[in-house]
């Protein structure tokens, strides 16, 4: 935390970021987000996903199914930010999860 003003959340300190998803955890199987996304679809213009989002989206569809793994490193991105593009692509009907023995696959919707 350099510039970042620190933030107290249940006897820890942390930065801005870390404060506001402590506060508000990201849900991949979230019926509102569903919902919003769904509205927000029917738009004129619709919603236009990030290029991260489109190449999840495109190798997800060009493959059928891809470890969850394997997407963060074709991607070069951490788990962690792979399951924040993921959970757009969920909520919008485009990719979902499966758990087979091997581990968590994502597939398309």
């Amino acid at each position: 935390m350099q510039d970042e003003e620190p933030r107290e959340h249940l006897g820890e300190v942390l930065c801005e970021d870390c404060y506001l998803e402590a506060l508000s955890p990201l849900r991949t199987c979230d019926p509102w987000a569903v919902h919003t996304a769904r509205s927000l679809k029917d738009l004129p213009g619709g919603l236009t996903l990030t290029p991260r989002q489109q190449q999840l989206y495109d190798l997800v569809k060009e493959q059928g199914e891809v470890p969850k793994q394997e997407a963060a490193r074709v991607l070069a991105v951490s788990e962690d930010e792979l399951q924040r593009e993921f959970a757009v692509l969920r909520h919008l009907e485009m990719l979902r999860a499966c758990k087979k023995d091997e581990g968590i696959f994502l597939i398309p919707f």
